[in-house]
């Protein structure tokens, strides 16, 4: 009797083991470690180099423009910035063309042209001297500005000295190549052909600011580069620092 008792209990014993309890637990997956100091690993830009990364944007963005502008058909070959007609005399192309001045009008776009490819070199050095006034404090917001936001900020500080620079190269030029007799001639033949009135505009103000936009579209040009692609960060230090946008 004491042996059969034993073994019921025994049974009743083995009968409420959990079965979880009988079979071999699946072992937990180990974690990565990540370490919590690896994001301070990398060095960041230093305030010298910020600095540096944007005076090095700007000469190189401001060299290529000054070099793609200043040169013959730097502006009347690219549509971008090649300067057209006043608008005043813009409105009356079609019947100045009509009327046979066809070749006045193109001969007249073109000296303006030349006017504004002469001028273009005068602001190299001007370009230089903003460049080397740069601040921290502008090197940091512009940095993390938009695709133009340099360009923006030079255009700001640069346009009067340009504007004085230009107008007395534009001037000559403007001699040189007789555009204002040209246009004079234009809006004077305007005004034998019936139904066509001319007002007049300053020609030399009008082809200073027209070589002024040009320039600074051109450098836009080359700072969407310079930010963007790899190819145009010519220098370790312009990958170093527009890389890292």
């Amino acid at each position: 009797m004491k042996s059969l008792r034993c073994w019921i209990i025994i049974f009743a014993l083995l009968a409420g083991i959990p079965v979880a309890a009988q079979t071999t637990a699946k072992p937990a997956k180990k974690k990565k470690f990540k370490n919590p100091l690896s994001t301070l690993l990398t060095p960041a830009l230093t305030d010298d180099k910020i600095v540096a990364g944007l005076k090095e944007a700007l000469q190189v963005g401001t060299e290529n423009a000054v070099k793609l502008t200043g040169r013959e058909d730097g502006y009347f070959g690219n549509p971008d910035i090649k300067i057209p007609l006043p608008k005043n005399l813009q409105k009356l192309e079609n019947g100045l063309r009509l009327a046979g001045f066809g070749p006045k009008v193109e001969e007249f776009v073109l000296s303006m042209n030349r006017a504004a490819e002469q001028a273009a070199p005068e602001a190299r050095k001007i370009f230089i001297d903003a460049i080397l006034a740069m601040t921290f404090e502008d090197a940091r917001k512009l940095l993390k500005g938009g695709d133009t936001s340099i360009t923006e900020y030079f255009q700001d500080k640069t346009t009067p000295a340009l504007t004085a620079a230009f107008t007395p190269i534009v001037e000559d030029a403007l001699q040189k190549h007789e555009v204002t007799r040209k246009y004079d001639a234009l809006t004077g033949k305007a005004r034998t052909i019936p139904f066509l009135k001319a007002q007049t505009v300053d020609i030399k103000e009008y082809v200073v600011t027209q070589a002024l936009n040009g320039l600074f579209f051109m450098l836009s040009e080359e700072e969407r580069k310079i930010r963007k692609d790899p190819a145009a960060q010519v220098t370790s230090l312009l990958k170093e620092v527009f890389g890292k946008q």
